[in-house]
């Protein structure tokens, strides 16, 4: 598989990376482990985690199958902290990170972690403080590099300009939700990456599912996938995503699909991994199988108008103010290169 660089100073990464949300909820550990198993077998080394999926339990899980193969040194292992702090902290509070670190660790059976994000934005806990907190444990050998998830623009700059000032470590990668039905990151928080040297790692490629098209416009879902058993799911919930530009996209999805003789899923993620700043996308799957098939999306290279006609049709639109404006009177291009 190939490797692509995390950010300007970031260490190399497969270009899919696997997500394990599911592990110790939707997967079971022996599943779980078959992931791993054949995730590594595929050349994947980006493995992604977090404190609070399953309690805990992925990063056990994780941290237990590592062992078995004799260490993880040749992967890059990720997880989170922010969500989940223990009581009597705020989310990104110093107090609430080593403590959260030092279970991570333990969990995941490492003396250090290669790419730690904070998991959100906290609204109680000065920036200084985090920074300061985990420019403390880069020096300390705890953690190597830092990122943050599910962000806006004017955060990631807060946290880049108080990076600069303060002599803190930079993070090399956000992780917001990013796809083809949800291209909002590319208003302000996209921009802000690529003007900083900042790599995306984007979840959801698939939307939550409906990028592969299993989903119809007249039934809502049951059974055994994520909309079925909870159709009212976040921000991939039916009823919001149920859309007629929902279904118009899945449509130029599956032609292009059809075109290459591919399954939908295979030309959301390549549309993806084709997108300027992204370094590496997540795939959380139940199964090995379902892994296996989404895997196979690594060789896929859509052509130049492929991209062109999916960019066109997932164009969110571009506010007219101040965006259109900035655009059109300041001579910024970013939004049409773009495709917004």
């Amino acid at each position: 598989m190939p490797l692509r660089p995390l950010g300007a100073n970031g260490p190399l990464v497969s270009q899919l990376a696997l997500g394990t949300m599911t592990f110790g909820a939707e997967s079971d550990e022996a599943e779980a482990c078959a992931q791993l198993d054949l995730f590594v077998e595929r050349g994947g080394t980006l493995i992604d985690s977090a404190d609070v999926y399953a309690a805990g339990a992925s990063e056990s899980i994780i941290g237990r199958w590592g062992r078995a193969r004799g260490g993880m040194d040749d992967l890059i292992v990720a997880t989170k902290a922010r969500f989940g702090p223990p009581p009597g902290s705020r989310g990104a509070s110093r107090r609430a990170i080593r403590r959260c670190l030092d279970a991570s660790l333990n969990r995941l059976q490492v003396e250090a972690v290669d790419l730690y994000f904070i998991h959100g934005w906290d609204r109680d806990t000065e920036i200084e403080e985090t920074l300061s907190t985990l420019g403390d444990l880069v020096a300390a050998e705890r953690i190597h590099n830092i990122a943050w998830s599910n962000l806006t623009g004017w955060q990631l700059q807060k946290i880049v300009s108080t990076a600069r000032a303060g002599g803190y470590p930079m993070p090399v990668a956000v992780q917001p939700q990013y796809n083809l039905l949800e291209r909002g990151a590319e208003i302000e928080l996209l921009p802000c990456c690529l003007e900083a040297g900042i790599a995306l790692t984007p979840w959801s490629p698939l939307g939550g599912g409906w990028l592969t098209g299993k989903y119809g416009a007249d039934a809502r879902p049951t059974g055994a996938t994520r909309l079925g058993e909870d159709p009212d799911r976040g921000v991939e919930a039916y009823d919001r995503r149920n859309t007629e530009r929902t279904h118009t996209i899945v449509d130029a999805v599956r032609t292009v699909a059809e075109r290459h003789g591919r399954p939908p899923a295979h030309v959301a993620i390549a549309w993806l991994l084709a997108r300027p700043g992204v370094a590496a996308v997540l795939l959380g799957a139940r199964t090995a199988g379902q892994l296996a098939d989404n895997l196979d999306a690594v060789d896929l290279s859509l052509e130049p108008g492929d991209m062109e006609a999916l960019t066109a049709v997932s164009a969110p639109g571009l506010p007219s103010y101040p965006y259109g404006f900035v655009q059109d009177w300041s001579g910024l291009d970013i939004w049409r290169r773009l495709g917004t």
